[in-house]
């Protein structure tokens, strides 16, 4: 759900001019998320700006300019967890599996009569999103909130939960497939996927928000110290 102040006035704004190469991949980009009924044409007041960054691999993803309207958002204050607590909780263990969720934020529905308000503009028209999109300042908060309720049970007894990265943790191998099995199948149970290509099975090392995890070991990840040096 989207709330706003109540004396907001619908933030809008003109699309951002694109270079050619740029407008042959929104159309792309708009058409797979129509067919995937992740967005739908829209008529509202609103309208967040779109624009590319590119990425690692020269791909370029699409991002919505949600600043304006961010503004106008009363902040959902649920609480992210804290990195240290999930730390150490993981100290303890010896045997590691790290999930990542396929498509992320977009595993949550937006309120009904609210998608408007996620209104983006582009030289092709205006659009809103019917699933959680990017850049939304309250979808972190939205989406820890939905992990934690589907993983209750588990939480910071064998899973930690950060956003849509999930680290099952245990101290025999033996016992972590079966905290596996627990896990996937209540994840099934909510229909909610994981990547395989991302994800790290039955490690006894692995590398979770800037940390080197392992055999009752924390450390901070070299790579990351080092780019800080440089």
């Amino acid at each position: 759900k989207i709330e706003l102040f109540s004396s907001t006035v619908a933030p809008a704004q003109p699309p951002y001019r694109m270079a050619p190469k740029e407008l042959v991949e929104l159309r792309k980009q708009l058409n797979e998320l129509l067919d995937a009924e992740l967005i739908q044409p829209s008529k509202a007041p609103y309208g967040a700006l779109v624009l590319f960054q590119k990425k690692q691999d020269g791909t370029m993803r699409m991002c919505i300019d949600y600043r304006e309207l961010n503004k106008t958002t009363i902040n959902n204050k649920y609480p992210t967890p804290l990195v240290q607590d999930l730390m150490k909780r993981l100290s303890k263990a010896c045997w590691f599996t790290k999930l990542d969720l396929r498509a992320g934020y977009w595993l949550a529905r937006i309120a009904e009569g609210d998608e408007p308000k996620t209104t983006c503009v582009t030289r092709y028209g205006s659009s809103e999103f019917l699933l959680m999109p990017l850049g939304q300042t309250n979808a972190p908060a939205t989406f820890c909130n939905l992990m934690n309720n589907v993983l209750f049970d588990y939480l910071d007894d064998f899973v930690v939960v950060y956003l849509d990265d999930i680290v099952i943790y245990s101290r025999t191998l033996e016992e972590h497939v079966n905290h596996l099995s627990l896990v996937l199948s209540q994840l099934k149970k909510y229909t909610l996927y994981v990547t395989m290509e991302k994800c790290e099975f039955a490690q006894q090392e692995i590398k979770f928000l800037g940390h080197l995890v392992s055999k009752n070991q924390v450390r901070m990840d070299p790579n990351k110290v080092q780019a800080i040096v440089d």
